[in-house]
């Protein structure tokens, strides 16, 4: 099993692997830069070298990215829009140097103006950094929650931004969990699980998932909402991971924790608690 965490890049972005090996992961995911401002710090060839030289030392793979949180794919303001295919560009171009395999996005907001206007946004965006940027990271689409206005939270939805991105071998899924049962798809059981992949399979095709985000709800199915809670503490539940977590199709991926930091638990409890569900589910 390929399990990890986000990893703080704090200091160094090279420290992220030492980060990743004293929580036992064999998989992990950063934001190659600070993920809350539009400008970012370029990487030394110091910085990239050490990178990749502890990469293939901890034989730690794969590693994946995130994009920053200000980026909006689908905005209607003009400012916002450039900025952010400004920011696509530039982590696809820095995950090609640190050779990063994978970048995760989230797909944005339309703000209003409509799905339709907010695909031709996003799938314009895309298909532009792409064009532009020579890389071999696949770009990977993140299902959302379903938040007034959001794109990608429908399965479908998903499925069309895919089938309208023109270098269709660059592009994948990154499965938030936590997002699919607040957007209303079932995982509390066995056969739920089987009915939310098999709708997933014939929207858009399981072998487009290339990372589980896994994480639990604070909020109900449906509800709509982006709150992630630690494993077996929200609504999906200690049964409901046990459930994911025994499915072979899930077993086999990369499995990423983006479970908060509390009094309750840090990310070594998550793992710890996923790590015993997944030996109790066999």
């Amino acid at each position: 099993m390929r399990l990890g965490v986000h990893i703080s890049i704090a200091g160094s972005i090279d420290l992220s692997v030492d980060r990743a090996l004293e929580k036992n992961c064999n998989t992990f995911q950063i934001f190659t830069r600070n993920p809350r401002g539009w400008s970012h710090k370029n990487l030394s060839v110091d910085e990239i070298k050490r990178f990749k030289e502890k990469v293939v030392e901890s034989n730690i793979s794969p590693i994946f990215s995130h994009m920053p949180y200000l980026p909006n794919l689908a905005s209607p303001k003009e400012d916002v829009y450039s900025n952010s295919k400004r920011v696509l560009k530039i982590e696809l171009s820095r995950c090609r140097s640190l050779e990063i395999p994978y970048l995760v996005t989230h797909l944005g907001s339309h703000l209003g103006r409509g799905k339709i206007f907010g695909f031709n946004r996003v799938i314009s965006a895309i298909n532009e950094a792409l064009r532009e940027v020579d890389s071999n990271t696949v770009l990977l689409l993140e299902n959302t929650a379903g938040s007034k206005n959001s794109m990608g939270t429908n399965f479908d939805d998903i499925a069309h931004l895919l089938n309208e991105i023109k270098e269709n071998d660059r592009v994948g899924v990154c499965f938030d969990t936590c997002h699919a049962y607040a957007a209303g798809y079932d995982l509390k059981t066995n056969s739920a699980i089987e009915r939310t992949l098999q709708i997933f399979d014939k929207e858009i095709g399981l072998e487009r998932i290339k990372v589980i985000h896994l994480n639990d709800s604070k909020r109900g199915l449906s509800s709509k909402m982006d709150r992630h809670e630690h494993i077996g503490m929200g609504m999906i539940g200690k049964s409901g991971f046990n459930a994911i977590l025994s499915n072979s199709m899930i077993r086999r991926l990369p499995l990423i924790l983006e479970t908060p930091i509390d009094s309750r638990r840090d990310d070594l409890g998550n793992l710890k608690v996923v790590r015993s569900l997944a030996g109790s589910s066999g």
